[in-house]
């Protein structure tokens, strides 16, 4: 006879990481890091090497508030959804007051850091980012709107745009365009997810389009969406704060994504929306790669 033996419970410490998202908050904190390394011309000096490293802990500990205060008001949604019913606040291991606290000392934490060692500008700017998500995303267009996503995702897009902050005190029109590439891609990559997780989100209740407008309708919209995310994308070479390489890279990937959008529209699977999912987060990582590596080699 096999005797099951259930897994042992996490740490306090690794629920209160989990809390955090923390595979979320790298890309976040990946994509700031790109903001302050365009911002700066060429090699950056020493002490803007350690302005980037102090501006990238206060981000990170702000977003990580973000994202624990997500975690209270959507741990009754969490619990009924397989991708999230793990979350400590979901299964009742974290009380509501311990992540309330928790977030709060993230954030001022993460608030006093940028404000006393970067900048004003780039703190006011990560709180907005906080309330943008955490509250107007989370609390009102997130249960209200198929919109949500679109709306919600100014918020999502904001990371270079404080990396940007960060390094120069101001927001450039570099940063305005990274976060529109952000801004478009959020949508399709979403609406992926929501694709093979449309019954998770109608037993939870929440508006998300492929639950109040159906499959074809979300299908064709991450179409749309893809291809205007191809147009921004071409803006950084337009606007000539990157060369052909990242060009030529950046096309690849949209063409990319625009196949998958255009297959997921002709012959839907569960399969190949994950597929796409995986690949939208490809995408914008090694876009910003290009960047990165644009920004040094020519």
């Amino acid at each position: 006879m096999t005797v099951q033996v259930a897994a042992p419970k996490p740490s306090v410490l690794a629920q209160f990481h989990a809390l955090t998202k923390p595979r979320v908050i790298q890309l976040i904190v990946f994509c700031a890091l790109i903001g302050m390394v365009l911002a700066v011309p060429g090699a950056p000096t020493g002490a803007q090497v350690m302005l980037a490293a102090i501006a990238c802990l206060g981000i990170y500990l702000v977003a990580g508030a973000a994202a624990a205060f997500n975690c209270i008001v959507e741990k009754g949604i969490d619990a009924k959804m397989k991708r999230t019913s793990w979350r400590p606040t979901a299964r009742g291991e974290l009380s509501d007051t311990q992540t309330l606290i928790f977030s709060a000392m993230l954030c001022a934490a993460g608030s006093a850091i940028l404000y006393v060692w970067v900048n004003p500008l780039t703190m006011w700017l990560t709180f907005a980012t906080f309330v943008g998500y955490a509250v107007i995303y989370t609390v009102i267009l997130k249960p209200l709107t198929p919109q949500n996503i679109v709306i919600g995702g100014a918020s999502g897009a904001m990371p270079p745009v404080l990396g940007w902050a960060a390094m120069t005190g101001d927001v450039g029109p570099e940063a305005l365009i990274l976060f529109l590439i952000i801004f478009l891609w959020t949508p399709p990559h979403f609406w992926a997810l929501a694709l093979y997780r449309v019954e998770d989100y109608r037993k939870s209740g929440l508006p998300m389009l492929p639950v109040t407008h159906g499959s074809e309708f979300t299908r064709l919209q991450i179409l749309l969406y893809t291809f205007m995310l191809l147009a921004a994308c071409l803006l950084p070479f337009v606007y000539g704060m990157s060369h052909w390489p990242y060009l030529i890279v950046a096309v690849a990937l949209c063409l990319g994504f625009c196949w998958y959008a255009v297959r997921l529209l002709r012959n839907y699977s569960d399969e190949l929306a994950r597929a796409t999912f995986r690949f939208s987060l490809i995408h914008l990582s090694v876009l910003f790669a290009a960047l990165l590596l644009d920004h040094y080699l020519i």
